[in-house]
């Protein structure tokens, strides 16, 4: 089915990958990018007339939807001599019935604070959970760094993220989604997981399945 609008959080290949972009081209109203990054897109095959870039802080809308960039704690790169030429963001989606946090790939930082005193409460947070290892901290949350920045956001559901797919770090497969739930229940955070592809509700919390076990 046709795509309104797509948002693309950074030039990494597991977030930007040409085959899937190139397929979806004719089948997109528009992308919502960080600066920099439409280059890329236009390279694609991206018309520039589809494609709006914003700096953090930055907000533009489509129809009713209000779409926003803001800070993530990251760096860009699809090669060695790119490194860091384009931006990287987190994104807050607001409609008139509900108030959505992205936070893309991010270290854990004070920015989450920031945007929920700015924009939050926010109905569902989409929190990164995955990716992990000491070497990298500043690049990519742990989970119990993942609960704390959606409860830095004031989220209401935490929707954990950037876990399940793609092996990325040393940690085993499933011990993202182990760990965020656990400290999700510490925390008396409502959290979700649903299956790939599986359908739910953002404005009231339907109760998911452990389906890595």
């Amino acid at each position: 089915p046709f795509i309104d609008i797509v948002i693309i959080s950074h030039n990494h290949y597991d977030h930007l990958d040409e085959y899937t972009l190139k397929k979806l081209n004719d089948k997109v109203g528009h992308i919502y990018t960080a600066l920099g990054v439409g280059n890329k897109l236009i390279e694609f095959g991206f018309d520039s007339s589809k494609i709006t870039e914003l700096d953090w802080w930055e907000k533009t809308h489509n129809g009713s939807i209000n779409i926003v960039a803001t800070p993530a704690q990251h760096f860009s790169a699809r090669g060695l001599f790119d490194r860091n030429k384009s931006f990287w963001s987190s994104w807050v989606i607001q409609s008139t019935q509900v108030n959505l946090f992205f936070s893309s790939d991010s270290g854990y930082s004070k920015d989450f604070k920031s945007i929920g005193e700015k924009f939050g409460p926010f109905d569902m947070t989409f929190v990164e959970n995955g990716a992990y290892n000491p070497r990298w901290k500043e690049m990519h949350m742990f989970p119990n760094q993942s609960v704390q920045a959606h409860l830095d956001l004031d989220g209401k559901r935490m929707f954990p993220i950037h876990n399940g797919t793609f092996p990325l770090s040393t940690h085993p497969w499933k011990e993202p989604l182990q760990l965020v739930t656990q400290y999700a229940k510490e925390k008396n955070v409502q959290i979700v997981h649903p299956k790939m592809g599986e359908s739910i509700p953002i404005l009231e919390f339907t109760q998911t399945e452990k389906w890595w076990e």
